[in-house]
């Protein structure tokens, strides 16, 4: 390695850019640059890593070449680029975090509404057999040619296409198509239709990272710990809430078993008890108010609120929570453990 600066690529065109830089600003590591026509810029919390904006298929090819040491990247692209008939080629490649939960769609197959006769790759196998061969419009060759093989399907040829792929059945272009499906409207709107079975992958961002920068560089290496740090943190964080309460109780034990008794507020390890200290010593009871503290899911708030008034819980408090840290984020080791590999 010849080069000083770390380099964190951001895809530059799509919803994945702004998924990609949404994602960022919520993690506490804003992308920075001065002008929307700019194609590099600052990332703020980490000094001395220039963030840049290139193509999906540039992103893959430069951290498999080494030019570039990070990237946000969609699973899609990564997997099209790094077929599993060719692992060699990507082995410089280093998945450090594969569920962001952004830009998430399908890769699936597609076929004309009118073919009433095909709705699973079973019938999808005799169609192939009676067209000899079944034309396959996609951006995703490697993934088509590897699951059609895989299933069974066959004669089939794949069909090169760069623009829009919904009217390649329509003009005859291709029989059936094989393109990314967020919520299949698109696909309704040109008479197409997906089949039962026919998933390939369930695609979302993924970040990933230079093998041999993350070994060869400790600046690298600690720049990946950073980014799994608050990642992970917020990842953990999101939808979660603080929920803080007094309730009465003859000691913090006593309050714990009330609270584990429940199945929505025993907190992510076990509830925070501590004392309330009234403002008069002298009317202190032995049955004490004692404060309370969990961690408590967005879709579970409703009934933690319930649960904790049955228990006599009163002047409940909700917060939202931008950060969880781990003791060690488990990404972290995972990375150390493929590196050294």
């Amino acid at each position: 390695m010849t080069r000083t600066d770390i380099r964190f690529a951001i895809p530059s065109n799509g919803r994945l850019e702004k998924d990609a830089l949404a994602f960022m600003d919520a993690c506490g590591l804003p992308v920075k640059r001065r002008n929307p026509r700019q194609y590099t810029a600052t990332i703020r919390g980490l000094p001395g890593v220039t963030a840049l904006w290139q193509r999906q298929n540039d992103i893959v090819r430069g951290i498999r070449q080494g030019s570039l040491d990070f990237a946000i990247v969609g699973l899609d692209a990564l997997s099209e680029r790094c077929p599993q008939s060719n692992p060699e080629l990507c082995e410089n490649i280093v998945v450090l975090h594969d569920e962001l939960g952004i830009s998430q769609c399908e890769l699936h197959l597609a076929v004309p509404s009118q073919w009433h006769d095909v709705d699973s790759l079973a019938n999808l196998k005799q169609k192939a057999k009676e067209l000899n061969p079944l034309r396959i419009a996609t951006k995703f060759p490697n993934l088509t040619e590897q699951f059609m093989l895989d299933k069974g399907i066959q004669p089939f040829e794949t069909v090169k296409a760069d623009g829009t792929l919904e009217i390649a059945p329509a003009i005859d272009f291709a029989d059936i198509i094989v393109d990314l499906v967020s919520t299949g409207t698109t696909l309704k709107a040109n008479s197409l239709k997906q089949i039962n079975d026919g998933m390939m992958l369930h695609s979302q961002g993924v970040l990933v990272a230079s093998k041999q920068a993350l070994k060869e560089r400790p600046d690298v290496l600690a720049t990946a710990r950073i980014l799994l740090e608050y990642f992970a943190a917020y990842l953990r964080a999101k939808d979660s809430y603080t929920v803080t309460a007094n309730v009465r109780g003859d000691s913090p034990e006593a309050v714990s078993r009330m609270m584990l008794d429940k199945a929505h507020i025993r907190g992510l390890q076990g509830p925070t008890i501590s004392k309330v200290v009234p403002h008069d010593p002298t009317q202190e009871a032995d049955n004490q108010w004692y404060a309370i503290n969990i961690i408590v899911r967005r879709d579970a708030l409703s009934d933690a609120i319930r649960e904790l008034r049955e228990i006599g819980g009163s002047g409940v408090i909700v917060t939202e929570v931008r950060y969880i840290f781990e003791e060690e984020p488990i990404r972290y080791q995972a990375m150390l453990e493929a590196i050294n590999a």
